[in-house]
């Protein structure tokens, strides 16, 4: 909202200068964004009249203009101008010798041609009054010769600017603003006077609101001989420019002034070029309307549009159409004025690619008790400067579909509550009365009920917003919060997030947040089976499902980096991920889970002399999951399992179980999601369960036996396809069992160790082809003795036997 000081003040006039008016704006939450002088400095340019514009004698683009400039020059001024519009008896922006205009340009005597020039004739851009000119700046008839420019337009003036929030569209007018500014100052706010006009014509139109919903309250007015070639008057021209506004035409000049100052958008129509009546409707899906941009829309279902019998004038609220427009042409308009509900609004001109001042008020809201008054006074100043003969008001009205006030109890010891301050009741009363707002006392506290142009008062919090600011945040008492501290419980059988994120940042990771929506394009990628439930209300088509799995964001991001030259990336990110929960899996019963997430590229160390270089692998991944894994003191409950991801790299993928419970993934990304993704090379990636991996053992005590350990090293042969963590869990298994066999195990504080541990692996010559060689190390020690060499043997045996029968390996020779 931009709008001129001087133009405020007319309004109110607070004993304020420009500075402080400004910051208790912004102290009453319309901040204000730029206070800026409606011209550039300029001095000597006075208002002069051409008594005379002759040929110049050697040049045909050039005229030998005299200008009276009244007392300050004796004579005449001889000016050489080149302006097509310079003619005897205009008036005109004159500037004299030693003037000196915007740009520090200054005026000096000069030949032009060989003739004399004393002075120069101006243009609105050469006084810094608008961006182009086509001539000269032509003043009213009535402007006082002799009078400086600055004076005679008033232009030691600024404009203010505010960064007006969307739940205060009260304050998108002059009136608005002068409403805030006298409940500040606590000055009496002076508003135009609206004079009522009375019908010199009989002449109506009709008007049908068949959409009462969208738009309970429409009002119409005829007014005929009206002279559209009338100029607009210079203090309408130049209010409007410090607005933001460009004079057009009269009447598009009068229905954005009576915008800004009383913020309600109207339009006028050409009379002529209706048929039949004004109909306020729907339109139909793909009808299509002409704006008075030109630009050609097809319009939705669910946009409303003035239209008459045959076709729609105008999409409601946003922007006429160009059948209805009026031309030079025009001799009688309907003047309109009507309440939109804003829901019906809100989004409609975006969607057409559009963005009016009208839309941008109707979307806020506008006062459903505004249409009649914003009629009467463009009536007024439509009368006023092109004439006219206008008829009565034909207003629809719906009352069961316009906004009402609601009523609100404001209890005193909230104020003080949520303030922190005690405010005396008058003081409450006088700020909501200002504020237009209708008191009653009552036990307690009072009764209040908001204007109908406050869309944003609807709870007792509003009221006391209302009061908080007005009286000022900056008396309101600074005072600390206080409370007490609670020490919250950190049981050692769970991990908490940090310690897995400060784990993984000690790997080199770095943490990614990613939006929880994803496209579902990407989201099919990788989890086919489940595509997730899709947003009602999207942001955009690429973020209009819940994500299945953190990879979809994770990729994301590493693509982006790898657009970016980072050609060694580690990523991590918890978060949750929505499924459809229950055994019916219907979206009914939403499952978030927290999951834990990483993905790696690039080469496996930075780049240093020490290490050669190599790409990431299955294993380097690995190595970090089992760290995470690791955390909770029990990796042995962990197994890996070679299965089939749609998402992974068949024979490079494996879920992750614990005690036979699957509780995640990792594999490298299948080539055919990583090119449909555009990853540029391979990566690989992980996804836990948090809550599975967060339940963590805790530690026991064990006492350190003081016997030795026993090591056997034995090789076997065993087909490819056959697991390394089988043959693991089978060795340690019978060696526990056998050891559990001895007399002593009887005993009641009986304790062994067993340590099984893969340390090489063989394929080659000596082997024969589908076999392969492990090497295991099987350790044993007993708490409570040195175990003997007959037992050692006796336990080998039985590991080998069981290892045949299970897994049909044999003893290496």
């Amino acid at each position: 909202m931009k709008f001129s000081e001087q133009w405020l003040r007319e309004w109110v006039n607070p004993d304020l200068t420009t500075a402080v008016l400004g910051h208790q704006l912004t102290m009453a939450g319309l901040e204000v964004d730029a206070i800026e002088p409606v011209a550039p400095t300029h001095t000597g340019v006075v208002v002069g009249k051409i008594l005379s514009a002759e040929q110049h004698p050697d040049a045909d683009k050039l005229q030998v203009c005299l200008v009276d400039v009244g007392a300050l020059c004796e004579e005449p001024l001889q000016i050489v101008c080149g302006a097509k519009n310079a003619r005897k008896g205009l008036l005109v922006a004159c500037a004299m010798v030693k003037a000196v205009l915007p740009g520090d340009f200054k005026i000096k005597k000069s030949r032009l041609r060989g003739v004399l020039s004393s002075g120069m004739l101006c243009s609105e851009k050469e006084l810094g009054l608008a961006d182009s000119a086509d001539g000269i700046m032509e003043l009213p008839e009535d402007a006082p010769i002799g009078t400086t420019i600055n004076d005679y337009l008033q232009l030691n003036d600024v404009s203010i600017e505010l960064g007006v929030t969307p739940n205060r569209g009260d304050c998108f007018s002059i009136a608005g603003v002068a409403r805030e500014t006298g409940v500040m100052t606590r000055n009496d706010v002076k508003a135009v006077e609206i004079i009522k006009q009375t019908a010199s014509i009989d002449d109506t139109m009709n008007i049908n609101i068949e959409a009462r919903e969208a738009c309970p309250r429409y009002a119409g007015r005829v007014i005929k001989n009206v002279n559209i070639l009338a100029k607009t008057p210079m203090w309408m021209q130049e209010k409007l420019r410090r607005c933001g506004h460009r004079s057009i035409s009269p009447l598009v000049d009068i229905t954005n002034f009576v915008m800004i100052e009383l913020g309600q958008p109207m339009h006028a129509f050409d009379l002529d070029k209706i048929q039949g009546q004004i109909n306020v409707r729907m339109a139909s899906q793909g009808e299509k309307l002409t704006l008075l941009d030109g630009q050609e829309i097809f319009l939705n279902a669910d946009n409303l549009v003035i239209a008459d019998n045959e076709q729609a004038l105008a999409l409601a609220g946003i922007m006429g159409g160009e059948s209805s427009a009026v031309s030079d042409d025009t001799k009688d308009i309907l003047l309109e004025s009507a309440f939109f509900n804003p829901e019906m609004i809100i989004g409609k001109a975006r969607a057409h690619g559009l963005h009016t001042d009208s839309s941008h008020r109707f979307e806020r809201g506008v006062s459903p008790q505004l249409q009649a008054e914003a009629i009467e006074r463009a009536t007024q100043l439509i009368l006023q400067i092109s004439g006219g003969e206008e008829g009565p008001i034909v207003e629809q009205s719906f009352d069961e579909y316009t906004p009402k006030a609601k009523s609100i109890l404001l209890k005193k010891e909230k104020i003080t509550k949520v303030l922190g301050i005690e405010i005396d009741n008058e003081t409450v009363k006088d700020v909501l009365t200002r504020l237009e707002m209708n008191v009653v006392d009552c036990e307690n506290g009072w009764q209040v009920t908001a204007p109908a142009f406050r869309f944003d008062i609807e709870y007792d919090v509003d009221l006391i917003e209302e009061i908080g600011r007005i009286y000022g945040y900056d008396n309101l008492p600074s005072t600390l919060p206080h409370g007490s501290i609670a020490m919250s419980a950190c049981p050692e059988d769970h991990i908490n997030e940090l310690k897995v994120k400060e784990l993984l940042v000690s790997l080199g990771y770095q943490e990614a947040i990613c939006y929880s929506f994803v496209e579902p394009k990407m989201q099919n990628l990788i989890t086919p089976d489940n595509p997730g439930i899709k947003l009602s209300n999207p942001i955009s088509e690429d973020l209009s499902v819940m994500r299945t799995s953190l990879w979809t964001g994770l990729i994301g991001a590493l693509v982006y980096n790898q657009n970016r030259q980072q050609n060694r990336i580690r990523l991590f990110e918890m978060g949750s991920r929505f499924v459809p929960g229950g055994s019916d899996k219907t979206e009914d019963k939403l499952l978030q889970e927290v999951m834990i997430a990483g993905i790696i590229n690039g080469s496996a160390f930075p780049e240093q002399w020490g290490e050669k270089v190599r790409a990431v692998d299955f294993y380097d991944l690995k190595a970090d999951v089992e760290a995470i894994l690791s955390l909770g003191g029990d990796l042995s409950a962990y197994h890996f399992s070679a299965e089939l991801n749609p998402a992974l790299h068949p024979g490079q993928s494996a879920r992750i179980y614990k005690d036979n419970q699957a509780v995640g993934w990792m594999g490298t990304l299948h080539p055919s999601v990583a090119k449909a993704m555009d990853v540029k090379s391979t990566c690989i990636l992980f996804e836990l369960e948090f809550d599975a991996i967060s339940v963590a053992k805790v530690p026991e005590f064990k006492i350190l036996s003081k016997f030795p350990a026993i090591r056997r090293d034995i090789a076997i042969i065993v087909d490819d396809e056959t697991k390394s963590s089988a043959i693991i869990n089978c060795i340690r298994q019978t060696a526990e069992n056998e050891l559990a066999q001895d007399k002593d195990s009887l005993k009641e504080n009986h304790q062994s160790n067993v340590t099984v541990e893969l340390f090489d692996v063989y394929i080659g010559e000596g082997v024969e082809a589908g076999k392969r060689s492990l090497a295991v190390s099987l350790s044993l020690q007993e708490q409570s003795r040195t175990l003997k060499d007959d037992e050692i043997d006796t336990l080998i045996q039985a590991v080998l036997s069981d290892l045949e029968q299970q897994h049909g390996a044999k003893l290496r020779d």
